[in-house]
């Protein structure tokens, strides 16, 4: 498994209440070992004046994903942040729900995409770790001091 923080649905629901999330409809059906799921209404919240699934609306779902799956993948003070994202939409959605499953290219690197070909977005995540003194440079003072 790679999350180190649990996390069931449930709770990444309640958290997600009073924001985007919610106020999209965006609801995180599964955390599987090495995925997370979550889904999306194509309804009139989430569509573009010709009535088809906004591509803005995707894109929140797929950084909404690789965001949290970020931060369950982070541990302790951990801060994480979405970096870059790239969407490419391949056929329109007109109604009903579009699913998004977020899943781990490489520990550092989060990929999202759909697999109904309905859009295929790359979203990449990076954990920011609290700075830890480098020994090295104290090695490197403790030198300085000496020949001083």
């Amino acid at each position: 498994m790679i999350w180190k923080r649990p996390a069931p649905p449930a709770e990444l629901n309640r958290i997600s209440e009073g924001n985007m999330l919610s106020h999209l409809g965006i609801v995180f059906t599964a955390v599987e070992p090495e995925q997370l799921i979550a889904t999306m209404p194509v309804d009139e919240r989430t569509k573009q004046p010709h009535g088809l699934l906004h591509g803005g609306a995707s894109v929140v779902l797929a950084e909404s994903l690789g965001s949290v799956a970020g931060y369950l993948c982070s541990e302790g003070d951990e801060t994480v942040v979405g970096v870059e994202i790239n969407a490419n939409h391949v056929r329109a959605v007109r109604n009903g729900v579009v699913t998004g499953y977020c899943k781990a290219i490489h520990l550092s690197l989060i990929h999202i995409s759909e697999p109904t070909r309905q859009a295929e977005i790359s979203y990449a995540v990076f954990c920011l770790k609290k700075k830890k003194k480098n020994k090295d440079k104290q090695k490197n003072k403790k030198k300085k001091k000496m020949i001083e």
